[in-house]
């Protein structure tokens, strides 16, 4: 075992490549020790991928008091082409891990002076796994409220889905999940944590 001190290492040809060890071999970085990089760095730390963030583009009627999967048919992102924005509005990413997820609906019942009870629910295969409820009295022009709800869901990368689904009750008016071409009103996202 012996120390090697230099200031400079380069390869032998220019433009070459410097190889530190082999399959298996450990380098120890000590603490205290600072490494400053100045160059393009790959295989490194990890990635928040895949992602999708989707919205609605247009409002949707729901039966009031009646659970309803939400049709997000508008992808801002989606890094892996994991979300189907068009028959099942779900996200089946391809890579397992644990995933940051955020829903936000915007649920409208088109009448002032009644009670609105509006619900998110992101459900994991079918099944509720993130939940949040929002009850209030209308007032004037109030009819729509915005209720979320976000969480940490594993996810094995092959079989395993979410989908948003919201609940609109409402003591009058028709009762709607709002969407809007060029605004967020009700949106569906995730990420993958890096871990």
């Amino acid at each position: 075992m012996g120390t090697i001190k230099t200031t400079n290492i380069e390869p032998i040809a220019d433009n070459g490549t410097v190889t530190l060890g082999s399959s298996g071999d450990t380098f120890t970085v000590p603490s205290g020790v600072t490494i400053t990089n100045n160059g393009t760095q790959t295989g490194f730390g990890g990635a928040n991928t895949p992602y999708f963030f989707v919205r609605k583009s247009a409002n949707q009627s729901v039966s009031s008091g009646a659970i309803t999967k939400v049709e997000l048919d508008v992808e801002d992102l989606d890094s892996a082409n994991c979300f189907d924005n068009s028959t099942n509005y779900r996200f089946t990413p391809t890579t397992a891990g644990k995933y940051f997820v955020y829903s936000s609906l915007h649920c409208n019942a088109n009448s002032a002076n009644n009670f609105l009870l509006g619900t998110t629910t992101i459900k994991k295969n079918g099944s509720n796994e993130i939940y949040q409820q929002l009850d209030q009295r209308t007032t004037g022009n109030g009819y729509s409220s915005s209720v979320s709800a976000f969480g940490i869901v594993d996810m094995n990368g092959s079989s395993d889905y979410l989908e948003s689904w919201g609940y609109v009750s409402s003591s009058g008016g028709t009762q709607k999940i709002s969407g809007n071409g060029s605004t967020q009103y009700s949106l569906f996202g995730a990420y993958k944590i890096i871990e």
